[in-house]
C-alpha cells in the first residue's frame, strides 16, 4: 500500500463507518478521506451474508433519507405491545398517539449494508479526493497517514478486541424467523419472560412471517437452538401464549452473546471512536444501531465543517477541539441510550418479587401516563439531544 495521506481515515466498512463517509462527503465533497473496509469489494459476496432482523427508529430512517440509502426492503412497526409472562401489566403503544409514521422499522442487516455502499457508490462519484479501499488481514494499514482517525469497526460482544466498562448480561439472544398463524401487520410484540425478553417483530417476508429475537441464559438458548422444529416451536408457544396463533414454522436460528461494553472517553487526541466500537448494547430496546448512526451524523457535521476551512485552520489543536466539540454533544443521548438499555436489560431479568411487582406497575403506569409513554417513545426513535 502506497505511503498516502488523508484529512480523515474512517476504520471500518459496516453501516456506521459507511453512513459516516456518505455524510462527510455529502457535507463536503472535496474532503480528502480514505476508508477501510475488510468487506469484499463485490456486493454480489454480502448478497447472502446476516439476514437477521435489525431494529432501526424513524429517527434512523429521517437520518438515512438524507443519502438516499433508505433499503426498499422493509417492515414498518405500528404497535408495539409489551407485557411480561405470567405476571400483571401490559403497554401499547401505537403511531397514531404519538403522531409519527411509524414507531420504528425492521430491516435485514444485509439491506442495510448493501443499501449504504450503493448511496456511498452514488456520492464517491463526486469526491475526487475520497478513496475506498478494500482490504484484509495482512494489509500493513500503518502506511496510511491521517490527521484524524475515525473508529467505526463496530463487532458484536466478545468479538471485540477491546474491553473497558460495562458487564455481561450472561445471555444470549436467539433470532431466528418464524412463521404464525394470525398475526396482525405491522404490529410487534416485547414480551418479558423469567430469563429475559422475548420479541416477535414484523419482517417483509410478509404478515405472517416473523423475526423473532428470544433472549436467554446461555445454557437455555443453547438447548433451544439444538430442539428440533416442533420441539423448538412447542416451547416458545408455552412461553409467548396465543395472542398471535400458533406458530407454525420456524427457520434460520442463530445465537448471539449479550453484554454492555462502552468506552468512557470516546476521543483520545486525534483519534474517535462511534457505533460499536464506541459501545456495544444489550439488544432489549433496539437501540444499538440508531445510537451509532446518531454518532456518525453528529460527527460527519463536525468534521466536515472543520475540513471545509482553509489549511491553516486545520491544525492539530482544531482538531482535537472539534472531537472534544463532538464527545460534549454526543454525552447526553450516548448516555441517557446505554443507561436506559442497560437498565431494561438488567430489571425486566429479575424475578425477585418485589422487582417484579414494580415492573407491572411501571408497565401499567406507562399505558395510563400518556406524557410518560411519548417521552420514552421519543426517546427510542430520535435520543436525546
Amino acid at each position: 500500500m502506497p505511503n498516502d495521506s488523508y484529512d480523515i481515515l474512517i476504520q471500518g466498512g459496516g453501516p456506521v463507518g459507511l453512513a459516516c463517509t456518505a455524510w462527510c462527503l455529502q457535507k463536503f465533497p472535496e474532503a480528502k478521506i480514505a476508508l477501510l473496509d475488510r468487506n469484499p469489494q463485490n456486493d454480489a459476496d454480502l448478497v447472502a451474508a446476516d439476514s437477521r432482523g435489525i431494529a432501526l427508529s424513524h429517527g434512523s430512517k429521517l437520518l438515512l433519507d438524507t443519502i438516499n440509502a433508505w433499503p426498499t426492503e422493509c417492515a414498518d412497526i405500528h404497535r408495539v405491545h409489551v407485557s411480561q409472562a405470567g405476571r400483571f401489566g401490559r403497554a401499547l403503544m401505537t403511531r397514531e398517539e404519538l403522531k409519527q409514521d411509524a414507531l420504528g422499522h425492521i430491516i435485514r442487516y444485509r439491506d442495510i449494508h448493501l443499501t449504504l455502499r450503493k448511496a456511498l457508490r452514488t456520492i464517491q462519484a463526486q469526491s475526487p479526493n475520497f478513496v475506498w479501499r478494500h482490504i484484509d488481514a495482512d494489509t500493513n494499514t500503518n502506511a496510511i497517514q491521517a490527521k484524524c482517525i475515525v473508529h467505526a469497526e463496530g463487532g458484536l460482544f466478545r468479538t471485540q478486541d477491546w474491553v473497558e466498562s460495562g458487564r455481561d448480561y450472561e445471555q444470549s439472544a436467539l433470532v431466528g424467523l418464524v412463521e404464525v398463524e394470525n398475526a396482525a401487520p405491522h404490529q410487534a410484540w416485547e414480551r418479558f419472560t423469567a430469563e429475559g425478553p422475548l420479541a416477535v417483530l414484523p419482517s417483509h417476508y410478509g404478515p405472517n412471517i416473523l423475526n423473532l429475537v428470544w433472549c436467554g441464559s446461555p445454557q437455555s438458548s443453547q438447548t433451544r437452538l439444538q430442539l428440533s422444529d416442533a420441539d423448538f416451536l412447542k416451547s416458545l408457544q408455552a412461553e409467548f401464549g396465543s395472542r398471535i396463533g400458533q406458530f407454525l414454522q420456524v427457520q434460520d436460528r442463530r445465537l448471539y452473546e449479550l453484554g454492555l461494553n462502552y468506552r468512557k472517553e470516546i476521543t483520545q487526541g486525534n483519534e474517535v471512536w462511534i457505533g460499536n466500537a464506541a459501545q456495544t448494547l444489550h439488544p432489549v430496546a433496539g437501540q444499538g444501531l440508531n445510537l451509532g448512526l446518531r454518532d456518525a451524523y453528529l460527527l460527519a457535521e463536525k468534521l466536515s465543517a472543520l475540513f471545509s476551512r482553509s489549511d491553516d485552520e486545520k491544525t492539530s489543536a482544531a482538531i482535537q477541539k472539534t472531537l472534544g466539540d463532538y464527545a460534549q454533544s454526543r454525552k447526553v443521548d450516548r448516555t441517557a441510550t446505554i443507561g436506559l438499555t442497560d437498565f431494561m436489560a438488567r430489571v425486566f431479568t429479575s424475578n425477585l418479587l418485589p422487582v417484579v411487582v414494580a415492573r407491572g406497575l411501571a408497565l401499567s403506569a406507562l399505558q395510563w401516563l400518556p406524557p410518560v409513554k411519548t417521552a420514552l417513545a421519543r426517546q427510542m426513535m430520535f435520543g436525546r439531544r
